[in-house]
C-alpha cells in the first residue's frame, strides 16, 4: 500500500497524506479517574513512531515526495473518510483473504469505498 502511494505521489508530482490511527482496547467500566486520557497520553508516542519507522524506507526511496503525517486515536473509517474531503485519491490496503467465492475486503476498506469523497484505490498486500 506504501509502495503505491509514494510511487503514485512521485509520479503524478504531489504530495501524500499518511493516516494512522490507533485505539486502545476498550473498558467497559466507568473511567472514574481519567486513566484512558492518561493510556492515550502514553501511547501516542508509539503510535507515532510505528508511523515514522514504517514511512522510513519510502521517504528515502523517494525524497522529492513531501509526506504529511498524521497519527490519530480513534476509529480508522472515520479519520479516513474526513481525510479524504480535498484528496485526489484515497489508498486503502486489503489483506489477501483465501475464500472459497470471490474477493472479501475488510469492514475498514469496505466502509472507506461507500464514504470516501475521493476515488478509492484498494492495494492489496500480505
Amino acid at each position: 500500500m506504501l509502495a503505491f502511494g509514494f510511487a503514485a505521489a512521485d509520479r503524478y508530482g504531489c504530495g501524500l497524506r499518511v493516516l494512522h490511527t490507533w485505539a486502545v482496547p476498550a473498558v467497559h467500566a466507568a473511567d472514574m479517574g481519567g486513566a484512558m486520557q492518561l493510556i492515550r497520553a502514553e501511547a501516542a508516542p508509539d503510535a507515532r513512531r510505528t508511523l515514522d519507522e514504517a514511512l522510513a524506507p519510502w521517504t528515502e526511496k523517494y525524497p522529492g515526495v513531501s509526506v504529511v503525517r498524521e497519527c490519530h486515536h480513534g476509529r480508522p473509517v472515520q479519520a479516513l473518510a474526513e481525510a479524504s474531503r480535498g484528496a485526489r485519491s484515497a489508498v486503502v490496503g486489503r489483506r489477501n483473504r483465501r475464500a472459497r467465492i470471490g474477493t472479501h475486503v475488510g469492514a475498514v476498506t469496505h466502509a472507506v469505498i461507500h464514504h470516501s469523497l475521493a476515488p478509492v484505490t484498494v492495494v492489496p498486500h500480505d
